[in-house]
């Protein structure tokens, strides 16, 4: 051929390359033919003469070569290209016999070099044709494409099926053969799935997707997807439903006996929602009812004796007779007897003997002096107090110790030659007329003293009298509890004095709290809280003053005298609806009475159990109308719609600024899936055993101070001991259960009774996807899980599993084993239990006080830190701005509530609501020499703030 006698045709090259092979640059690759568009091959070699293409064992013609000559810049030597065209025609022409292949065979005049050969193929349809028809691959019966197995367009595709929670599923598809071979993806509900992205997924080698556990999100409709570079084929689609077998709650306790005498029944009930039923799944097996039968002892009212004989007529002319409830005595609730026990009566028998009247007369002459005495002594006293009351304090009790007494300067000394009036100012009492009765100065009882410089704050009062008046002394507990009682929204508040604090106030302000609801006292130890704040989405961790209500200087009106309660409910006894996804995150709390008129925001300070982050959760407050529906008040991390709330935000506790007493709760939404609750974990065991059976109580508990309070106080009344110290564990929103297990006891001493239907004998759904705990669990546990939603909306308040062991000899007291708590997919906690059951208590010190130091209510300047005129200055004196910005603002950043300007900003004194904030975080253990350090630098920023003339002192 032509080509064949050019391809012998040799062109002089220069001497450079003369003894140069040719080396490719480019060499042809596979490449396949789609419908009827032709194909391109090229290769490029240097040094090279000529270039020409073989296919198939023969040369192109040369007419089909499309050739280019360059230079390579970097050697100098020539450089050639080459590309041809394959259309489908030549392929199918010598399809029967063997694949079509070209290679590229490239001279010089040191001899020649052949380049890879590359495959042209044809793209086949198959993916879209069943079967032959215009447009296929004309291949032989031999060919797969060809095969009768195409009749159908995937060999294998997913069928529906109905699945229960957390067992694995698999879902086949074979799709049909194709050149090149198809690539295959899944949709869930015409969504990909992608296994980078959840874990729970997998697709195998044989195009196979698996669901490693089941879960309810995983309900949808699932197809497979073919694709290649000539079609797109969708298999049917199979619909998965992953239903949830019902489960019985635990046995409620028995009801009382029907008849209160004689022989009657009692009952108690379960309900099928642990778990509910969801999608067809099966309805608990059983009785939800039982009944037993009773008897109680009936009631024996109590009946009198005979009367005694009359006994010997005495020296007062009188003898007695007496009788007993003895006939019968009354018993098992029986009514006690009505009537005297005793009976005298006068005897004027000669039997009576009457003796002289002299000394008769003397004692009644005695008797009259005395009471004539005492009714002088109580007119003395009523005088003396009545003149107290008029007088009122006149004495100094408002001179520079007020200011002085206690408190020693730090070490920044400001020259009385750079100021001198810095040491000259007197503060300006003339208008302060206050109802308090007592002194102003803070108690001295506690270590922390607030130490200002020598400045504008520290300076002595002149040598005037300044008189305090009192309207009315502090009522008493009982006339309060009394007075209250009377009104209509004190009558559905619970009576217990562990859960309410209640006083009397005025415009010199206060606080009250609620005993036994702080972090300091439980086992984590109490210290001084750091001066730090932070957004409304966190700030750093400090100990909180638990449960209580600041009543700031000046927020009642001057002349007013308010009684303030302040009330932590039980869950049980306030219906809180929750809609959707939410959850309760703090106590529910009212302080009141609502209604009252308030000139500047209260602070109610209470703890929560929220991990917050602006991207995980939505948090709102809420607040109780009069007419007893729940209204969101304020959403956090967002403008407030009105000036009468705002919160504060931190790890464990948040700050309520409201101007309207009345009932409120925490609540959230979590807006993803890493959203998380903190739980508190708590293990109780009986503190005595005298059977063989002992149960160990697992509490899931929120993460809330006043929580744990009350079980601990119903595990006291139970006979409980804390067998381990209490731990924390981080909750997701990921609809999983919470699951708990024991092991690891010693079988020789103990064994467990839990049912056998919580025996797992395979624990690959659990342990091995779900919780980190421990990597090779034993092959049997016994496992018992606490179903999500349970958790999660947080109304029940006592959640816990109790596993009940056996000791298989009397003489055992000592127990070993391991409890695991943990979520699927989630967080994990482990507890090593090792202690003797007759007589081990390390762990009481961990239990509330009975007794919590301190006041529940405080009132005047003893509620607060801060000196009550030192108060006052620091006020006047930042409030007005300042030049170089040395005013509240500086503090607010000095004490990290920087974020907060525009709501101090919004009252009429901004410095007030700094110092009420800095009261309600850091009493009773605030650290006044950090805050003193931070009014002072404040004061440095500008000195001419606090200068004062002659005439002002």
């Amino acid at each position: 051929t032509g080509a064949q006698q050019s391809a012998t045709v040799a062109n002089p090259v220069s001497g450079a390359s003369a003894d140069l092979l040719p080396h490719f640059q480019l060499e042809p690759e596979d490449v396949y033919i789609v419908k009827n568009k032709a194909v391109s091959l090229a290769c490029r070699a240097t040094p090279a003469t000529q270039i020409y293409f073989k296919c198939n064992g023969e040369w192109v013609h040369q007419g089909d070569h499309v050739t280019q000559h360059s230079t390579d810049r970097g050697t100098g030597l020539p450089v050639m290209e080459v590309r041809i065209e394959v259309t489908r025609q030549q392929v199918e022409k010598i399809f029967g016999l063997e694949e079509y292949w070209c290679q590229c065979v490239a001279w010089s005049s040191s001899g020649t070099t052949k380049s890879q050969k590359a495959f042209v193929r044809i793209a086949c349809e198959c993916l879209r044709v069943p079967g032959w028809g215009v447009g296929c691959c004309p291949w032989p019966t031999r060919h797969p494409c060809a095969s009768s197995d195409l009749r159908k367009n995937f060999e294998q595709e997913p069928t529906a099926r109905e699945v229960s929670i957390e067992q694995g599923i698999v879902l086949p598809c074979r799709p049909p053969e194709g050149i090149p071979p198809a690539e295959v993806e899944w949709l869930r509900n015409e969504e990909l799935v992608d296994p980078a992205l959840d874990a729970n997924v997998y697709v195998t080698p044989e195009h196979s997707l698996v669901l490693r556990q089941a879960r309810l999100a995983d309900t949808a409709n699932y197809t497979c997807v073919a694709k290649n570079i000539v079609a797109r084929r969708r298999s049917s689609s199979a619909a998965i439903t992953v239903y949830v077998n019902g489960g019985w709650s635990t046995w409620t306790q028995w009801s009382g006996c029907s008849t209160s005498c004689g022989r009657g029944w009692q009952k108690r009930s379960r309900t099928c929602t642990n778990p509910t039923p969801l999608n067809g799944g099966a309805f608990c097996e059983g009785q939800n009812v039982q009944k037993t039968a009773c008897t109680t002892l009936c009631p024996v009212d109590g009946a009198w004796s005979e009367w005694s004989k009359w006994s010997v007529c005495g020296a007062e002319c009188t003898h007695w007779r007496s009788r007993e409830c003895s006939e019968p005595a009354p018993r098992n609730g029986g009514q006690e007897c009505h009537g005297p026990e005793l009976d005298t009566r006068n005897c004027t028998s000669e039997l009576c003997s009457h003796a002289a009247g002299g000394a008769e007369d003397v004692a009644l002459y005695v008797g009259l002096v005395a009471v004539a005495v005492c009714l002088v002594l109580l007119l003395l006293v009523g005088v003396l107090v009545y003149c107290r009351k008029k007088g009122g304090l006149d004495a100094d009790v408002a001179d520079s110790s007020i200011l002085t007494a206690g408190f020693q300067p730090v070490s920044i000394k400001p020259s009385k030659a750079d100021n001198p009036s810095l040491l000259t100012i007197q503060p300006d009492l003339s208008t302060a007329t206050m109802t308090y009765q007592g002194s102003l100065c803070p108690r001295q009882d506690g270590p922390a003293k607030l130490q200002l410089p020598n400045g504008h704050l520290l300076s002595p009062l002149g040598a005037g009298r300044h008189t305090l008046h009192h309207s009315s002394p502090t009522a008493e507990g009982a006339d309060f509890v009394a007075r209250l009682s009377t009104q209509s929204y004190f009558r559905s508040l619970p009576r217990g004095t562990t859960n309410m604090a209640y006083g009397t106030f005025n415009f010199l302000g206060g606080r009250l709290m609620i005993p036994n609801t702080g972090t300091a006292g439980w086992g984590q130890g109490a210290g001084a809280s750091p001066d730090a704040g932070g957004s409304p989405w966190g700030s750093p961790t400090h100990p909180h003053p638990g449960i209580s209500l600041l009543i700031p200087p000046d927020a009642i009106p001057r002349g007013k005298i308010y009684e303030v309660y302040l009330t932590l409910h039980k869950q049980e006894e306030v219906r809180l609806p929750l809609a959707g996804c939410q959850t309760l995150l703090s106590p529910i709390v009212s302080c009141g009475p609502p209604g009252v008129l308030l000139t500047r925001p209260a602070i109610l300070a209470m703890g929560h159990c929220v991990e917050a982050s602006a991207e995980n959760w939505s948090i709102r407050l809420k607040k109780q109308s009069c007419e007893g529906t729940w209204e969101d008040v304020l959403q956090l991390g967002a403008e407030p719609c009105t000036e009468l709330y705002y919160c504060q935000l931190e790890a464990q506790a948040c700050y309520i600024f409201t101007e309207q007493l009345g009932r409120f709760a925490l609540v959230g939404e979590s807006l993803s899936m890493a959203a998380s609750k903190r739980l508190k974990l708590v293990l109780f065991a009986p503190a005595a055993c005298p059977s063989l059976e002992y149960n160990i109580r697992v509490y899931c508990l929120s993460d809330t101070q006043d929580v744990l309070k009350e079980v601990i106080q119903l595990e006291k009344q139970l006979g409980g001991q804390l067998i381990g110290a209490p731990r924390v564990l981080h909750f997701k929103d990921s609809y999983h259960n919470l699951r708990l297990s024991i092991h690891d006891m010693p079988s020789s001493l103990w064994k467990s009774k839990l049912l056998a239907s919580y025996q797992v004998k395979s624990l690959a759904g659990g342990w091995g996807w779900g919780c980190p705990c421990h990597p090779d669990p034993p092959p049997i546990i016994p496992l018992q899980e606490i179903p999500f939603y349970h958790i999660w909306s947080g109304l029940q308040p006592f959640l816990h599993c109790t596993f009940t062991l056996e000791r298989l000899s009397p003489s055992t007291c000592e127990l070993a084993c391991k409890i695991w708590v943990w979520q699927v997919e989630g967080d994990g906690q482990s507890f090593t239990v090792n202690f003797n059951i007759a007589k081990d208590t390390r762990f009481s010190d961990w239990l509330v006080p009975d007794n919590e130091v301190g006041a529940p209510a405080l009132v005047g300047p003893s509620a607060f830190k801060i000196p009550f005129l030192i108060r006052q200055k620091i006020i006047s004196s930042l409030d007005p701005p300042g030049t170089r910005g040395a005013d509240w603002r500086t503090l607010a950043q000095k004490l990290n509530l920087d974020s907060h300007l525009s709501f101090f900003a919004s009252k009429a004194s901004p410095t007030a609501m700094i110092l009420n904030l800095w009261e309600a975080r850091h009493f009773p253990n605030g650290n006044l020499s950090q805050l003193a350090a931070a009014v002072a630098e404040v004061g440095k920023q500008d000195g001419p703030l606090f200068a004062v003339s002659e005439a002002e002192c």
